[in-house]
């Protein structure tokens, strides 16, 4: 069975923090998933994020797991979130995507919508 994990949570919270949990249980088991970060779910992507030594980073939790790590582009634009490409094109002196991020557009979270069995939303 295929699932679609669509994260909407900040990074702040607990929903966010159980998104990756079953992401992890899902790659441990080698079952079928997707991710797509969307609303307030990108600020994971951004790389100028401070955590504290004793506390762990989502977002490099996500790199660990090594898989493909889709933002939505018009979401994370507008959170102040852009990689080099986007920078350039729009105007914008410096890009924040943290590496193993991409950021996408929306077709793309409506062909894993279309294409997933199921769909959990975070």
């Amino acid at each position: 069975m295929s699932t679609l994990l669509l994260i909407t949570s900040s990074p702040t919270s607990i929903h966010a923090w159980h998104a990756l949990g079953l992401a992890q249980a899902l790659h441990l088991k080698n079952e079928a998933f997707r991710v797509f970060f969307y609303q307030d779910g990108v600020a994971v992507a951004n790389t100028l994020q401070w955590v504290p030594d004793d506390q762990r980073n989502l977002t490099k939790e996500w790199q660990k797991l090594e898989i493909r790590l889709p933002v939505c582009v018009s979401a994370a634009l507008a959170r102040g979130i852009s990689d080099e490409e986007n920078a350039k094109r729009h105007h914008i002196q410096h890009y924040n995507l943290a590496e193993g991020f991409e950021l996408i557009g929306l077709g793309e979270l409506a062909d894993a919508v279309q294409s997933s069995e199921r769909l959990i939303q975070f």
